[in-house]
C-alpha cells in the first residue's frame, strides 16, 4: 500500500504532464508575434505567417459591375438609364436561369436555338449581368452627330470607339419599362425587341467588343427569320444578337410577366403590319399599313422629294430628308466598322442595310431612312423604284 506522500507526489506529477501542452498552446496564443493567429491555424497551415504580401490580392480588383455612364448625361438621362440597365440585367438574368433550369427540354430553346447545346447562350446572357463592364460607356452628347436623324434613338460608335454607345433622347421618349411586358398590346413575335428598353440596351451592349466580342452580331434580325436561323444553322442562333433578345422577352413573358401564359402572338401580315411606338414614325402609319404599303404610297404621291432625298448633294440632303422620312417606317440605325450603317426595320419581315460613308451624317440620313423597309434604286429618268 502506498504511503499518503507518494500518492500525493504522483498525483502532482501527473498535473505537470497536463498542463505543459496547455501551457505551450497559450504560449503560442498569446506571443505577440501570433496575437491574431490560434494554435490550430498555425500549425493546420504551414507557412501562413509568409503569405503576409500574398492576402493584399483581390482577384476581382479593378473590376467594373455597372455599366459605366458618361458625364454629358443629365441627371434625369443618368436615373433612366441605371434603371434600364438594371431591367436589362433582370431580363438576361432570368433568360440564363430558364436555360440552367430547363436546358434544350424548354420548347422556348429549341424554339429560338434549334438543336444547339445550352452553354453558349447561357453564357452570352451572364456576361450581361456578371462580365467585368471596364472600358463601356454610354453616353448622350451624340459626339458623332447622328441623332437628329429620324428614328435614330440611339447607336455604336463602330470604329470611331468600339465600347462606346450614342443614347439619343428619342430612346428616352419611346421606350418602355419591363414592368410593362406584355402590356400596351405588345406581343413578342408582331413587335420590335427596341419596344423595351431593357432589351434594347441588350442590342447594344452586344455591339460592344468588351461584351460581344466581335462574336455575337446579326445573323439574322426579324422574328420569322431568327425562328428560322434556329432551324438551319443553330451554331449561329446562339450567337444571334435579335435571337437572344427574343429568347429573353419570350421566357420572362411566360415565366414572370404573365405565368404560364406570356404573350408570344402571332407574326402580323405586312399588309396589316400598322404598329409603330416611337413618336418619329406616326405620320407614316397613319398613312399605310405597312412599311412597303407606306413607300409605295408616298413614291406615287411625291415622287420628286423622295428622289430628291436620294440625289440632292450632302448640302441639300438635311432639307430632302424631313420629306424622305415620312416614306419610311421606324428603322433601328448603328454603325459597324468601316462607316457602314446598319438599319433594321423589325416589327415586320422587311429589313434595309445601307451603307454609307460616316464622314457626312447627312448623308447617312438620307441613304438609311429611304432604304427603311424596302430596296431602292433610281432609274435613268430620275424616278425612284422600291421593291
Amino acid at each position: 500500500m502506498l504511503s499518503k506522500t507518494l500518492c500525493t507526489t504522483i498525483a502532482g506529477l501527473a498535473s505537470v504532464a497536463v498542463a505543459a501542452p496547455a501551457a505551450d498552446y497559450a504560449a503560442v496564443t498569446h506571443d505577440e508575434g501570433h496575437m491574431s493567429q490560434s494554435w490550430v491555424e498555425k500549425f493546420a497551415t504551414p507557412g501562413r505567417a509568409q503569405q503576409n504580401v500574398v492576402d493584399q490580392y483581390s482577384w476581382d480588383s479593378g473590376m467594373t459591375r455597372a455599366y459605366p455612364i458618361h458625364q454629358s448625361c443629365n441627371s434625369t438621362e443618368t436615373a433612366l438609364l441605371e434603371q434600364a440597365f438594371a431591367e436589362m440585367a433582370v431580363l438576361a438574368a432570368h433568360a440564363r436561369d430558364h436555360i440552367l433550369r430547363f436546358g434544350n427540354s424548354s420548347s422556348f430553346f429549341t424554339k429560338y436555338f434549334g438543336k444547339a447545346t445550352t452553354g453558349e447562350p447561357a453564357g452570352w446572357l451572364d456576361k450581361i449581368v456578371n462580365g467585368d463592364k471596364s472600358g463601356v460607356l454610354f453616353r448622350c452628347d451624340d459626339i458623332d452627330g447622328n441623332c437628329w436623324q429620324d428614328g435614330w434613338a440611339g447607336h455604336w460608335r463602330g470604329e470611331n470607339a468600339t465600347d462606346e454607345t450614342v443614347i439619343c433622347e428619342m430612346s428616352y421618349t419611346s421606350r418602355w419599362p419591363l414592368a410593362g411586358l406584355c402590356g400596351y398590346g405588345y406581343t413578342v413575335a408582331a413587335e420590335k425587341t427596341t419596344a423595351y428598353f431593357a432589351s434594347d440596351l441588350m442590342h447594344r451592349v452586344y455591339h460592344t467588343d468588351k461584351i460581344g466580342e466581335g462574336v455575337v452580331g446579326h445573323y439574322a434580325d426579324t422574328y420569322e427569320e431568327c425562328l428560322q436561323l434556329a432551324k438551319d444553322s443553330p451554331e449561329e442562333a446562339v450567337r444571334n444578337s435579335a435571337t437572344l433578345r427574343y429568347f429573353a422577352l419570350d421566357v420572362y413573358a411566360y415565366d414572370i410577366a404573365v405565368p404560364g401564359q406570356g404573350c408570344t402572338g402571332e407574326t402580323m401580315p405586312e399588309e396589316e403590319d400598322d404598329h409603330s411606338h416611337d413618336s418619329a414614325t406616326s405620320a407614316s402609319s397613319s398613312t399605310a399599313a405597312s412599311p412597303t404599303a407606306s413607300m409605295a404610297s408616298s413614291s406615287m404621291e411625291s415622287t420628286s422629294s423622295a428622289v430628291a432625298a436620294t440625289t440632292a448633294t450632302s448640302a441639300e440632303s438635311a432639307e430632302s430628308t424631313e420629306a424622305s422620312s415620312t416614306i419610311s417606317a421606324e428603322v433601328e440605325c448603328h454603325t459597324h466598322d468601316g462607316g457602314e450603317v446598319h438599319c433594321v426595320e423589325e416589327s415586320g419581315s422587311d429589313e434595309a442595310d445601307s451603307t454609307a460613308t460616316a464622314a457626312s451624317a447627312q448623308e447617312t440620313e438620307s441613304s438609311a431612312t429611304t432604304t427603311a423597309g424596302a430596296e431602292c434604286h433610281t432609274h435613268a429618268n430620275g424616278e425612284l423604284h422600291c421593291v
